[in-house]
């Protein structure tokens, strides 16, 4: 009899690990699919009262010299060494905005760049903003370097 129990018992074993990786498994699907429908970060474009914001300073060579090396080190991987949008390194699925062009669709003020580095790029939001990454002052260095760059915000 003993064979008979020990044989109950490892089958209670195995089903309780297979209903364990079952829930397991149930909520790693949840989750993925929650991830793909969470509404954007944001609004669906830039808000009009970013166009009104000025610089908290002037832009100077150190500024922007200040604003390429940020630059260089959070957007390049996406925007390009030059910021023309043309990284390799870019994620597949969006197309990085040109920053050496002269039309740019989200506005190119000082105030709507300062607002899309810091809070991201509507209305799919493919870019995050940096406001958890950098200061306000360094988001301003950064307006300054694009703004040097020649496209639009210039």
């Amino acid at each position: 009899m003993r064979g008979v129990s020990n044989g109950r018992a490892e089958r209670g074993k195995k089903q309780a690990l297979f209903g364990g990786v079952a829930v397991i498994w149930a909520v790693v699907l949840t989750v993925g699919v929650l991830a793909q429908t969470a509404a954007p970060a944001g609004p669906a474009a830039v808000p009009a009262e970013a166009k009104k914001m000025k610089a908290a300073f002037p832009s100077s060579p150190a500024a922007i010299e200040a604003g390429k090396v940020l630059f260089a080190k959070y957007c390049r991987f996406c925007h390009g060494n030059t910021g023309a949008g043309d990284s390799t390194l870019a994620p597949k699925t969006m197309k990085p905005s040109n920053l050496t062009d002269a039309e740019w669709t989200r506005g190119g003020s000082e105030g709507e760049i300062f607002w899309i580095i810091q809070n991201g790029a509507p209305p799919k939001y493919d870019m995050k903003g940096l406001k958890s990454k950098v200061t306000e002052a360094d988001t301003w260095n950064l307006v300054h370097f694009v703004r040097s760059l020649g496209g639009a915000g210039k």
